[in-house]
């Protein structure tokens, strides 16, 4: 079953279950995904889908910080619910020694030596690593690794 199945599956359940703010953020990952299709003109693969998750997520992120400076705790809240549904369509997180493994192989794959490298060393990264690590935080692992 494809991850975009999965989700319209477990919309259908929200349903039954009158989960009104899971069925909320379901909806709204659904049309995001509608939006990137109709917008691209493709169907969209997993790993596709889950670049839509890993967007989602990095706007609820942003909104918490910006809520709880505002001392809007209502606002925080219900942004954490959304972040807590769409957390469960990522998959598993690499710990982080995987993660450094990763980019060893990445660097030594790409022949990467000094900053000039990031990108290269970056791009083979993201398609390995979306929605399994935090891609900021691998960004300056690498920076740091590329510099030392």
């Amino acid at each position: 079953m494809t991850l975009k199945a999965l989700i319209t599956e477990d919309m259908k359940d929200a349903m039954r279950a009158h989960d009104a703010p899971r069925l909320s953020t379901i909806r709204m990952l659904l049309a995001a995904i509608k939006q990137r299709e109709v917008d691209e003109r493709i169907e969209l693969t997993d790993a596709d889908v889950l670049a839509v998750i890993d967007k989602m997520l990095k706007q609820r992120k942003d909104s918490i910080t910006q809520f709880v400076a505002g001392h809007r705790e209502d606002l925080a809240d219900k942004e954490r619910a959304e972040v807590a549904v769409l957390t469960g369509y990522l998959p598993a997180q690499l710990s982080e020694t995987e993660i450094d493994a990763e980019i060893g192989a990445a660097i030594n794959a790409t022949g990467a030596a000094g900053m000039a490298g990031i990108g290269k060393v970056m791009a083979v990264l993201k398609g390995k690593l979306a929605g399994r690590a935090d891609l900021g935080a691998v960004s300056a692992k690498v920076k740091a690794r590329l510099a030392g």
